[in-house]
């Protein structure tokens, strides 16, 4: 018996030990714990009221349990029945207020909390309204007031109210970025759920994730949050609406426009079926996994030359299940194509975001 005890008691502390190692693991921008916004304060004041409610009740409970035992254990030579205290009025009477208090405790923040954070706000004339179409594994953002369409990386002005209205072109997805807002479901036949955050007075980078399980890749369905200053955000859509440039070499340009613009587009040129590709060499990332970077440490890592040839070599390789086919290009198109796409920039940031590192991946890559 005693060996099955100490047995428990080791699995116990190495259970409780690898929870405590990996709790240090993971990404800042990944976590509801570190809220950068309005919307995503009031959820972790609520994660706090709630948990220190828990705690209060599993000490007051553990506290009597262990009391009871050791004030009321059998004694030698003490064999009568104790004291019963089944009917008594005043503890049914204890034990149902108290529930009743926490709960109204708990209850009437999560209430104004939810109706408020339920509001629809997209006819705020403040607001940037943005439609979320989500995809097998890929996010679409159009911005109907501006007629702007782009995939991967959502781009809003610092200190403004977002209005996401979000729907799926296939199976059920969740929209959810941790350090912002919570989570909201993309439902098929045309359902339209809605949603809305505040973003930070800062500048910075957040990291978005499809919160619902939705194929082989969903664990690859990231996107990026991307909030800038007014002058960078009003530079962005401008840039954004410019004529589309194709590539100087034209028999790169005829590959791209044969190959590439029957599914995606570039400025007012392609189709609408995948992802927009203007000024996709601005972009944190390339299809939403290959981080761009200068000083690549991991297998997802690279720069925008290299991730965009990556994903265009083998696209079932980087996320596998996804609806991009393995196109056929010579040596010399795979090269001109990834370079034309890696060039293609929009240059919209001002000087001010230029020379504030708040939006460099050096965090997310502890």
């Amino acid at each position: 018996m005693k060996k099955r005890w100490l047995k428990w008691l080791r699995l116990t502390t190495l259970l409780a030990g690898a929870a405590l190692l990996l709790s240090a693991c993971g990404r800042a921008d990944l976590s509801a714990l570190n809220p950068q916004g309005a919307v995503a304060k009031e959820q972790l004041d609520l994660m706090k009221l709630s948990i220190a409610i828990m705690m209060l009740v599993v000490v007051v409970v553990f506290t009597i349990a262990i009391y009871v035992l050791f004030r009321f254990r059998r004694r030698p030579g003490n064999d009568g029945i104790p004291v019963q205290v089944e009917g008594s009025h005043k503890l049914e009477i204890v034990w149902t207020v108290i529930p009743l208090i926490l709960l109204v405790i708990l209850g009437v923040p999560t209430v104004q909390t939810v109706f408020a954070q339920a509001q629809d706000h997209s006819k705020d004339e403040n607001a940037v309204v943005v439609k979320v179409t989500a995809h097998q594994y890929w996010w679409e953002f159009e911005y109907p007031e501006e007629g702007i369409v782009t995939a991967q990386e959502l781009v809003v002005p610092m200190n403004s109210r977002i209005v996401i209205e979000a729907k799926t072109a296939d199976v059920l997805h969740s929209f959810w970025i941790p350090a912002l807002a919570g989570k909201i479901d993309t439902n098929p036949a045309g359902n339209v759920n809605r949603m809305f955050f505040d973003t930070p007075d800062k500048t910075g980078i957040f990291l978005g994730k499809c919160a619902e399980l939705c194929g082989p890749s969903h664990a690859l369905m990231d996107f990026k949050v991307k909030v800038v200053d007014d002058q960078s955000y009003a530079n962005w859509i401008a840039a954004m609406k410019a004529p589309a440039v194709l590539p100087e070499d034209p028999a790169i340009a005829e590959a791209f426009k044969s190959k590439c613009l029957s599914c995606h587009a570039v400025g007012e040129l392609g189709g609408p079926v995948f992802p927009n590709l203007t000024g996709i060499g601005d972009r944190e990332t390339i299809a939403g996994i290959l981080v761009n970077t200068d000083n690549p440490q991991y297998w997802n890592e690279g720069s925008v030359y290299e991730n965009i040839y990556r994903w265009l070599e083998d696209p079932q390789g980087i996320k596998p299940g996804n609806l991009m086919p393995k196109v056929e290009l010579t040596q010399e198109e795979l090269e001109g194509i990834a370079r034309y796409l890696a060039d293609y920039k929009l240059n919209y940031e001002s000087e001010e975001l230029k020379n504030n590192d708040a939006t460099s991946d050096k965090e997310e890559r502890q």
